[in-house]
């Protein structure tokens, strides 16, 4: 695979994410998504194996999904519509990439919360608030909001994101864009959960990336994805403990219970972290898409 790789960026150099490789094609890009794990924007050493596929393939089942709640960038996932000089790596590429629209990135996360978990939880045990704004109920972990918290972020390209509130967003850029983020991303938060409630999942909380394209916002980078969001299985969803997950969240239980500092170096995760790692992302891989790998 790292051959395929190194041949792929001699054909077109590629600027690496955290987890995706993207190649400038001039008025679009072409997304590879690798294996690569970061947990608090570090990024492992280690690789999920079928990670990118997982993550890529889902992206491309909602991005259809939702089309009529907000545009995307998807142009094509198949190889065969890539530019010839891709087709050779047809084996490789198939699967874990798709060619979009190149957009101009709005810089913000748009983060949905349904129920008080992770970060949210921390800040309010903390100050009462949730994206800076007051929370007059008291809440427990885990707890479902009355209704749905939009809590935005900057999205950084080094370091970590910074939880904002959105009044600071709309400070930053027009008020209708930043309404406009805000109940596509209510919109879309609320498709995913009512979906994944009928297949016995909660979707507690999630994040979206949007950029502007001839004069239109659309949905950009991947949407429900276990590397964005965080899911639960409805038969383990309990108020007052963090639940099981089907997502990112195993590996970051894992790095706080060894008392890692989230700061390089990263530790090295134990083989069978990896392997339940890679079995909760097919799982809700299969939960989504309906299709085993």
């Amino acid at each position: 695979m790292f051959d395929k790789i190194s041949k792929l960026n001699c054909v077109k150099q590629a600027r690496q994410g955290k987890v995706r490789d993207i190649y400038d094609l001039g008025d679009k890009l072409l997304l590879v998504t690798s294996d690569r794990i970061s947990a608090f924007d570090v990024v492992f050493d280690q690789p999920i194996k079928d990670k990118g596929i997982i993550l890529n393939q889902i992206a491309v089942s909602i991005f259809k999904a939702t089309s009529h709640i907000v545009e995307n960038h998807l142009i094509s996932s198949e190889v065969k519509d890539y530019p010839s000089e891709f087709h050779e790596y047809h084996d490789y590429l198939q699967g874990r990439s798709m060619l979009v629209q190149k957009t101009r990135v709005i810089p913000f996360e748009c983060i949905v919360r349904g129920y008080i978990s992770g970060s949210a939880y921390s800040e309010y045990s903390k100050t009462g608030t949730v994206g800076g704004m007051m929370i007059s109920d008291e809440m427990k972990e885990s707890q479902r909001f009355e209704h749905p918290m939009f809590t935005p972020s900057t999205k950084a390209e080094e370091g970590h994101d910074i939880n904002i509130s959105y009044r600071t967003m709309m400070a930053h850029m027009d008020e209708w864009i930043a309404e406009e983020l805000k109940d596509k991303s209510l919109q879309l938060y609320q498709f995913g959960h009512d979906m994944l409630l009928k297949k016995g999942i909660i979707l507690a909380d999630t994040k979206f990336e949007f950029g502007t394209y001839q004069g239109k916002i659309v949905l950009i980078d991947e949407a429900l994805t276990p590397d964005s969001s965080r899911f639960w299985p409805v038969d383990g969803y309990e108020i007052g403990i963090s639940p099981p997950s089907f997502d990112k969240q195993f590996i970051r239980n894992y790095l706080q219970s060894i008392g890692w500092n989230k700061q390089l170096p990263a530790p090295q995760l134990p083989e069978k972290v990896i392997a339940q790692t890679r079995d909760k992302y097919l799982q809700i891989h299969k939960i989504i898409t309906g299709e085993t790998l």
